[in-house]
């Protein structure tokens, strides 16, 4: 039997790392997947068909979560082609780094209308099918820059810092209906975007790390996997630190 055998579930921002490879590690254990992406079609459709050929039901949405309308629009079309919704994964984000008496008004405003605004829009329109059947598993990602905070991304840390209070606050008032709420805070795990970065920074990155190697994708969806599984049942309101031990 399979950890996420029938599940349904919702990946926003699946197209690229992290959600990728949690859309990926979700087919694996048989759940069915639903995935929002912002432009990318030709990848959202080459997710498709890496997907499908899993043997489970799948389905991309065009969908800006940041947007409270477009949320509900969203979970409303997934309920109509999946029927349920039994976990949710609120992955999408953007960074807008700069030292702070450079940083705009507009690029903290985007970091957090996309990072935090769009998991209460999400959690807010998929609470009510998860309250009709009593239960859930939302997992929110957040950062280890929104623990310890990092120079030059004050707006990224603040809306991965608020995505641990909302989460925590979702837990205890969700728990008596069987719905968790749980969250990742990813530490340096190499994708797309860390493979644009000079090599001696990246290697500077690694040695600092206890494990001495950065994390993949892959790692982070284990971690996905097992909160949205029965096998952590008993956990909620928690943050998870995925990051090798960087900051143990």
């Amino acid at each position: 039997m399979k950890l996420l055998e029938g599940k349904v579930a919702i990946i926003t921002g699946a197209t690229r790392g992290i959600g990728r490879g949690v859309a990926m590690a979700f087919a694996d254990q048989g759940a069915h997947v639903a995935f929002t992406y912002s432009s990318s079609v030709q990848a959202a459709e080459e997710l498709i068909q890496e997907l499908k050929a899993k043997g489970i039901k799948v389905k991309g949405y065009q969908s800006n979560a940041a947007d409270f309308n477009a949320a509900e629009q969203l979970v409303d079309e997934i309920l109509k082609d999946f029927n349920t919704i039994d976990v949710l994964v609120n992955n999408a984000g953007i960074t807008k780094d700069n030292l702070l008496m450079r940083m705009s008004e507009a690029d903290f405003d985007q970091v957090i209308e996309i990072n935090l605004k769009s998991v209460f829009n999400m959690t807010k329109a998929v609470q009510r099918t998860m309250l009709k059947n009593r239960k859930g598993s939302i997992i929110n990602m957040s950062s280890v820059v929104g623990i310890k905070g990092n120079a030059g991304q004050a707006n990224y840390a603040a809306s991965k810092a608020g995505v641990v209070g909302f989460s925590k606050s979702v837990a205890l008032e969700l728990g008596s209906r069987n719905i968790r709420c749980n969250v990742i805070a990813p530490g340096f795990i190499e994708t797309e975007m860390t493979a644009k970065l000079a090599e001696d920074v990246v290697k500077g990155w690694r040695e600092a790390i206890p494990l001495k190697r950065g994390g993949t994708p892959e790692d982070v969806a284990n971690a996905c996997v097992f909160l949205a599984s029965d096998m952590s049942g008993y956990i909620t309101g928690q943050v998870l630190n995925v990051d090798g031990g960087m900051l143990t």
